[in-house]
């Protein structure tokens, strides 16, 4: 059996979809004749907690744990709900942020690169170097962001000359919050340097999207895989649905990820159907930006909101089980055209009909129209869209609103371990 030392950052309890991708491969793996090892932080400072996934841990599994620094602790010491905020990803647009999230973001820019765990590259590499030796590893993989965990799989490979596969969840030097860091010219070129550097002496790229397969291979010609984020068949249970037309998105709503279109087209539906007016519920699962809470109000959309906040991945189930229609909403941008958000996969199972909204060519795009689960639409076709919302509607009033996907299989957890099983 193969040895795979996995690096990661995120491991239970903490929560969100880039925990979740490495604890399920991990649990199927030994079915592929591969023995995982897991290295993650022992006091790590996580944005988000579920200690639900905690439970999914195996006794039986080797996890290896050191310390690391956090500086968003220090940073709490400024302003505590401004760090927490910030380090979970909702980072305000530039004319609504304050001159202490400036100042953070300025240092979170340029004096932390590539992030905020840089300074667990060094004492990661020396407590690794021995293990790996000792313990005959057959193959190292860094999953990131963060992407400081590449840097530590890089070092090793070039003072142990491991084999060694560097797995993105998320692309690096082009996705959307680089804009919002305040980089200088020179902290820009720091990053794409040392991503230019990692890409080049991976022994494997792993990517959850094609649109990041295309940008690597600009950058090298190492093999890259796209193995995406998916399903695992425990998730799919059954539950009654709701009694009203709920309409329900689940994941953080960050500001720019704020559609108007989506919202006017909701307060048009209300104020000509009474019986849309009567049924309809918007399910908020998850953390909600200010700004979206306010634009929700200039729309008159306050009464029909359930804001539910975070909740655990199991209680997350539930609600996409439950709901008559479940929404993606991605930022309208290029940068976000690789982003797979990783609730589509279970989105997918739920037997609910997905309303999709995001760029032109987006991988999520493509995913829908292949397993026929629900639709997509672009921030401009407010007419096709406010359409299908009321067919949906004539559906749900019906009882007739249901999906009928095809191909999925592919997209089960099992079936991907499978595959990065092949590559290790």
């Amino acid at each position: 059996m193969r040895k795979a030392l996995i690096i990661t950052y995120y491991w239970p309890p903490a929560g969100g979809p880039g925990v979740q991708r490495w604890l399920k491969f991990v649990k199927y793996l030994p079915e592929f004749n591969v023995e995982p090892i897991v290295y993650a932080p022992d006091n790590p400072s996580y944005p988000i907690i579920d200690s639900s996934l905690s439970k999914e841990v195996s006794e039986q599994w080797t996890v290896l744990k050191q310390p690391i620094k956090e500086p968003y602790r220090l940073a709490g010491f400024l302003s505590k709900r401004q760090s927490k905020t910030i380090s979970k990803g909702i980072i305000k647009e530039k004319g609504n942020q304050s001159l202490i999230e400036k100042f953070m973001l300025y240092i979170r820019g340029n004096f932390y690169i590539p992030d905020a765990r840089k300074s667990w590259i060094k004492p990661s590499v020396e407590y690794l170097s021995s293990y790996i030796c000792n313990y005959n590893i057959d193959v190292v993989i860094t999953t990131g962001p963060p992407h400081s965990l590449h840097l530590i799989g890089l070092t090793l490979k070039e003072q142990l000359g491991v084999r060694w596969i560097a797995d993105f969840r998320d692309p690096w030097t082009t996705i959307g919050y680089h804009k919002k860091l305040k980089l200088t010219n020179s902290s820009k070129e720091k990053h794409k340097d040392l991503e230019r550097k990692v890409l080049n002496t991976a022994d494997q790229i792993i990517v959850t999207s094609f649109n990041t397969e295309k940008e690597f291979k600009k950058i090298t010609p190492k093999p890259i895989e796209v193995i995406t984020n998916g399903y695992d068949y425990e998730s799919a249970g059954k539950f009654e649905t709701d009694k009203k037309f709920s309409l329900s998105h689940i994941g953080s709503l960050l500001s720019g990820r704020n559609p108007e279109i989506l919202w006017r087209t909701l307060k048009e539906l209300i104020d000509e159907n009474q019986d849309f007016k009567t049924s309809f519920q918007l399910n908020l699962v998850g953390s909600v930006s200010n700004e979206v809470i306010q634009i929700l109000k200039q729309y008159n959309l306050s009464d029909y909101i359930n804001n539910v906040g975070y909740v655990s991945h199991n209680e997350s189930i539930k609600f996409k089980n439950k709901s008559q229609i479940l929404l993606l909403i991605e930022i309208d941008s290029e940068e976000t055209k690789a982003i797979i958000p990783g609730k589509l996969f279970e989105y997918m199972v739920s037997n609910r009909p997905i309303i999709a909204l995001g760029p032109k060519d987006s991988d999520v795009e493509i995913i829908l129209k292949e397993t026929n689960t629900g639709n997509y639409f672009y921030y401009h076709d407010g007419i096709m869209l406010k359409e299908k919302i009321l067919e949906h509607f004539i559906g749900f009033q019906k009882g007739e609103l249901s999906t009928y996907p095809i191909g999925l299989k592919k997209y089960s957890r099992k079936e991907l371990t499978k595959k990065l099983a092949t590559l290790i």
